[in-house]
């Protein structure tokens, strides 16, 4: 009984490591601050709207990662053999069934937001599906595949509380595609050991780490380049500043850093703290919103 039971909760721990619940969750929060860019006053918010807009990314995203992971399995056997798949404590068929399972959940949930929201979740899920299958093995133009997917939350939460996209939550969807293929591009070292085994002909593959180094700092100071615009636009308060500029130093700081040390070793640690500088990029605009 001990053994079953102990058998059974490191298949759940595999099923949440499968999902990447941080990733969720900040893929989840992307469709509230695109929410509240669109209305930074909460006059007739909708709430039910916005916490099915954060269930629909949540579950997607969970989805995705799981997609992935079912069809990197033989990648990851080499470059990743502790995760969920490799190791054994979740089989790829019961990977699959999850996949399909929880894309359904988050479907449902979109289609309670609204049509528009189904439409705009139906074309995330295919990009996101088209990237894994067919797209991730082209390199960079898969890395755009995943951007639109990470920047594709905050246009849903826009039409949640909209129907439209304002300039605000345009400008931050390009910075967040910007910043998320330079992070693709980071991941793209840290994994070339599989992905050249593989025959994923991601920049890092192709043209060696240094190039990748330098393509991925391009990406992250080119997301920097536009936080200039929404201050001098008008369309985002004082708070927006200091907010911005903790953003704009932590990925000038990550790219010097990556140009000095492109081992596969150092790029993991950048990959990481990429996502710390997405998080306070979304303060920069949650609170750039109040006036």
């Amino acid at each position: 009984m001990i053994h079953k039971r102990l058998t059974s909760m490191k298949k759940i721990r595999g099923f949440v490591r499968l999902m990447r619940p941080i990733n969720c969750a900040m893929m989840g929060f992307a469709v509230f601050v695109g929410a509240v860019l669109a209305k930074p006053q909460f006059s007739d918010f909708s709430w039910f709207g916005v916490l099915y807009g954060f269930l629909t990314g949540f579950t997607l995203t969970a989805a995705s990662m799981a997609l992935n992971d079912y069809y990197d399995r033989s990648i990851d056997a080499i470059n990743e053999p502790s995760r969920p798949i490799p190791s054994g404590l979740v089989s790829p068929r019961l990977a699959l069934a999850f996949v399909l399972i929880i894309s359904t959940v988050g479907f449902v949930f979109a289609y309670l937001t609204s049509f528009l929201c189904l439409v705009v979740a139906v074309i995330a899920w295919t990009i996101m599906a088209t990237y894994v299958t067919v797209g991730k093995r082209s390199g960079l133009p898969g890395n755009f595949l995943v951007s639109t997917c990470v920047a594709i939350p905050f246009i849903y939460g826009s039409i949640i509380s909209l129907s439209y996209v304002p300039l605000n939550v345009l400008l931050f969807t390009l910075m967040a595609f910007f910043s998320n293929t330079g992070r693709e591009i980071t991941k793209g070292i840290v994994d070339i050991k599989g992905d050249s085994a593989e025959g994923v002909k991601t920049l890092a593959v192709r043209y060696g780490e240094r190039a990748a180094a330098i393509a991925a700092a391009m990406f992250y100071l080119l997301a920097v380049s536009l936080t200039p615009l929404p201050w001098l636009l008008g369309i985002v308060s004082f708070w927006f500043i200091p907010f911005v500029l903790a953003t704009d130093a932590g990925f000038a700081l990550s790219s010097v850093l990556l140009l000095r040390d492109y081992s596969r070793e150092n790029a993991r640690r950048i990959k990481k703290q990429v996502l710390l500088w997405f998080a306070i990029g979304f303060l920069a605009f949650i609170f750039g919103a109040f006036r």
